[in-house]
């Protein structure tokens, strides 16, 4: 199910919400860079002595929307020294001069991103590429990020200036109080939807588990095995679920928990093997799945065949091509972002869930 919350503002409601006005820009643009030609050159100018390119580029990234930067991190710094410096962008000058009263985009944005689940993106392929999504949406957006951390980093360093927060994965509740006690700009991207009062973008776990389960019992399998996490996890519930909906055999010892690692798969998955009597094995995401592939080809044994959830790009790169479901990782990151500015803009208050359906993707695996 897609939820879009969209909302219309009247011009009187834009000015109350600290978007730029006419004055305040007639005032930027007097007072600032863009009086004249030759002050605008100056700004380009010092921009790109700070960030260490040319005039060109710094013109480009700052007054063509349309521009893409071959580097998001240059993009990033041109737009922080162009922060400092108080430039307003020429496109600004250019429409009070024609004299149209079009509205104007909001401050820059500084969003600081907060790892829930990992220490690192590279623990896990599905929140690199959420990353990426993320990230885009946001110089697209022409915000910025100021700062990156994990969960632990949050709690021993000082609240970093943003704002507005992003937290990839599951969270605790001790750090959303942590960071709500400084802002109420929150939104959490996950596979697990929670019961915390956030903003989430979700794409439901038990559902995709459930998915890939029935594919499964409909090509005839019965003894099925699974590998990921088991703590509070919707997509282990998912399993269970559709065990005991079909009269299955709940077995214990099919069950390997993992940190969901491609190494802890490949381990997980060499107990199995030697354990015997599976025909099928479900794999919480597509990283522990990538360890379990790697276990078939070093441990030669009878086909089993193997479905995982994530639908990241290795998935498509692995022989046998992975079976998996999908989910959407670009839209969620794009929506999130959104989502997140809106509510920064104060375009919502109520607490906010945007549900994603996940997609069964049929590959050589299963």
């Amino acid at each position: 199910m897609y939820i879009i919350y969209t909302k219309l503002f009247t011009f009187k409601e834009i000015l109350s919400k600290r978007f730029l006005t006419k004055h305040d820009l007639l005032n930027a643009t007097t007072s600032n860079t863009n009086a004249n030609p030759r002050r605008v050159f100056m700004s380009l100018k010092k921009i790109a002595e700070m960030t260490g390119v040319s005039v060109s580029t710094v013109s480009r990234v700052l007054n063509n929307k349309e521009y893409n930067c071959a580097s998001p991190e240059l993009k990033n710094r041109i737009w922080e020294a162009a922060e400092k410096i108080h430039y307003v962008p020429n496109e600004n000058a250019r429409s009070l001069q024609r004299g149209n009263r079009r509205l104007l985009p909001a401050p820059r944005r500084r969003l600081a991103i907060i790892l829930g689940r990992f220490d690192s993106l590279k623990k896990d392929p599905f929140f690199s590429e959420l990353f990426r999504s993320v990230e885009q949406e946001i110089f697209a957006n022409e915000c910025i990020i100021s700062a990156f951390l994990t969960a632990a980093e949050l709690y021993r360093k000082e609240l970093p200036s943003a704002d507005g927060f992003i937290i990839f994965g599951r969270s605790s509740e001790s750090l959303l109080k942590h960071i709500q006690k400084t802002t109420k700009n929150i939104i959490a991207i996950d596979r697990n939807p929670t019961a915390f009062e956030i903003d989430e973008v979700v794409c439901d776990g038990k559902e995709a588990a459930v998915l890939a389960m029935e594919y499964l019992i409909s090509k005839g399998h019965e003894k099925i095995g699974y590998i990921g996490d088991c703590s509070y996890e919707a997509r282990y519930v998912g399993y269970c679920d559709s065990l005991i909906r079909h009269k299955l055999p709940l077995d214990y010892s099919a069950i390997r928990p993992t940190d969901q690692t491609s190494r802890s798969g490949y381990e997980a998955m060499k107990e199995l093997l030697a354990q015997g009597g599976l025909s099928a094995v479900l794999c919480a995401n597509d990283a522990t799945a990538l360890g379990v592939i790697q276990a078939f080809q070093d441990c030669p044994t009878p086909p089993i065949d193997l479905i995982s959830i994530d639908n990241i790009q290795a998935a498509e790169e692995v022989s046998p091509l992975l079976t998996t479901v999908n989910i959407p990782k670009e839209d969620m990151g794009k929506m999130a972002v959104k989502i997140l500015l809106d509510r920064i803009g104060h375009g919502h208050t109520e607490t906010m869930r945007i549900v994603f359906p996940p997609r069964l993707v049929r590959r050589e695996s299963c």
